[in-house]
């Protein structure tokens, strides 16, 4: 949640804790204990849950400098939250130390070590996060392990190492950490990598590499400044490709749709080129790599998507060969033949040269394939459309779409309104149809993009609309274009809801 423009309610928290659970982690840190009213929610809500796999941990800092730990506030609310886990976090940088704190190293030493000596006295485990080890090794390597020495025998379970800056590098992490796992070879050593060097995937499997055990980060990478380990590319690098028996095969299948979840509880929209999961990550477009995995897919796929929930996708573009079509077709279970893989072909590419596209617009693929071989049975008609704005002296704005549509022998002629023309005529599409086909209300719009197509015709250009919509089931894009927007937003719409259609008719 420190993420920028990342922001959870408390039900949120809760249903994400559920699938972490599920999914297999052994601790979910619920927040900064006692730092607001939604934390402390948090973990009494917390409490109540029955977690199978999963340990709450409650996050806080050691003792204030010229204190005691009884008085101090952050460490009693750890003890009130009623989580059995604690991580703490000190520092090991004498820099911060001087800087920060404003105290001794000395005294920094028995902040460390009081604090986790009192929590462990209460009967919780103790995680010790060892902020700026990294930084702080390379400054003054003596100090920075005198912490760990002091958390260690103060009765820390685990000392994770964190890189807060996120600046070292692979073999840095890997040097320092092996240091660390001489030292204290009888200790869980634990990483806590960010990624404000792009490091912190590679750097977390360095740490492994090094005798690290312990391994921290966040679903998405969602982190402060440019977010923390991955641990949806993370995971599975340890369980696929380091031998590590981190997650039964069954739990890795649902790890993109863990991904996809995250990314929807906090109205994000994902992102596509993420390793494993990213809807991009199985994704072929050239049509050379898509005829030879066609015929092996070893030939351009390290893993089988299947293997972490995701899928293979074809894309379909200017620059696909036959071989792409002939796939999605094999794909529809649509049967092969390279004359009409060929006017498919020629038809894409002639619509993308007018502004067309279709690699995210699977949906609208789909119709078109089904028109071109015939098979296509239109769940509905269109009449006519009609938009209006009107701009009251109020300042108040209203958009109203007429949407006239045929289906099967009967007319429906209905007004919807919006808090635009777009989503005025969707509310409108949608009524004409709800009495026919009770499964359009399952359609929900997640996507919209406009892209000017050809700028230099100024406000005469052609305008791209690209939507993904969704239902309980899947998620599918559809493509228009037009001069006119609200005309690419109408074929848009139009192959979306048919699209949804389609699939009940065959069905």
């Amino acid at each position: 949640m420190q993420a920028e423009g990342v922001s959870f309610s408390l039900e949120d928290k809760l249903a994400i804790a559920g699938r972490l659970d599920a999914l297999g982690l052994d601790y979910i840190e619920g927040g900064y204990a006692g730092s607001n009213r939604k934390e402390d929610e948090f973990f009494a809500e917390a409490a109540r849950l029955r977690l199978k796999n999963s340990k709450i941990a409650a996050f806080a800092s050691t003792r204030r400098a010229g204190s005691t730990v009884a008085d101090d506030a952050f460490i009693r609310a750890v003890l009130a939250c009623g989580a059995k886990v604690a991580t703490i976090v000190g520092k090991t940088w004498d820099m911060h130390v001087k800087d920060v704190l404003c105290c001794s190293l000395d005294e920094n030493l028995a902040m460390c070590a009081e604090s986790i000596e009192y929590l462990k006295s209460k009967g919780l485990e103790m995680l010790f996060d060892a902020e700026h080890f990294y930084d702080g090794y390379k400054a003054n390597p003596q100090y920075a392990m005198k912490v760990l020495t002091a958390a260690a025998e103060a009765g820390a379970e685990v000392l994770v190492l964190c890189d807060t800056n996120g600046g070292s590098l692979p073999h840095e992490i890997e040097q320092i950490t092996a240091a660390v796992c001489r030292e204290f070879g009888s200790a869980e050593i634990g990483i806590h990598a960010h990624d404000d060097a792009g490091c912190a995937t590679a750097n977390s499997l360095a740490a492994v590499r090094a005798g690290a055990r312990h391994v921290q980060g966040t679903i998405n990478g969602f982190g402060e400044r440019c977010g923390n380990a991955n641990l949806c590319v993370v995971m599975p690098n340890l369980a696929l490709k380091m031998g590590f028996d981190v997650l039964s095969p069954e739990k890795l299948r649902t790890l993109t749709e863990v991904s996809l979840f995250v990314f929807e509880t906090g109205n994000l929209t994902p992102a596509i080129n993420m390793p494993y999961v990213g809807e991009s990550a199985f994704a072929h477009k050239g049509g050379l790599h898509v005829n030879a995995l066609r015929k092996n897919t070893r030939t351009y796929e390290h893993i089988a998507p299947e293997l972490v929930g995701n899928e293979r996708r074809f894309l379909i573009s200017e620059l696909s060969g036959k071989s792409t079509v002939l796939a999605e077709l094999e794909k529809a279970q649509i049967a092969q033949d390279k004359d009409l893989a060929g006017k498919i072909l020629d038809r894409v590419q002639q619509l993308e040269n007018e502004g067309y596209q279709f690699e995210s617009a699977n949906a609208s693929f789909d119709l078109l394939v089904k028109k071109i071989i015939g098979t296509y049975k239109p769940a509905f008609e269109l009449i006519k459309y009609n938009t209006a704005v009107e701009k009251r002296v109020s300042g108040d704005i209203v958009s109203e779409a007429t949407v006239k549509l045929r289906v099967g022998n009967k007319v429906e002629h209905v007004v919807g309104e919006g808090d635009g023309p777009v989503n005025a005529l969707d509310a409108a599409l949608r009524k004409c149809l709800e009495n026919f086909y009770p499964s359009v209300k399952d359609v929900h719009l997640i996507d919209y993009k406009v892209r000017v197509v050809n700028a230099g015709a100024g406000t005469a250009a052609r305008v791209r609309v690209i939507i993904q919509s969704r239902d309980k089931q899947a998620v599918w894009g559809t493509v228009g274009c037009s001069e006119n927007i609200i005309e690419a937003s109408w074929q848009a719409l139009s192959d979306s809801v048919d699209y949804k259609l389609q699939k009940e008719l065959r069905g």
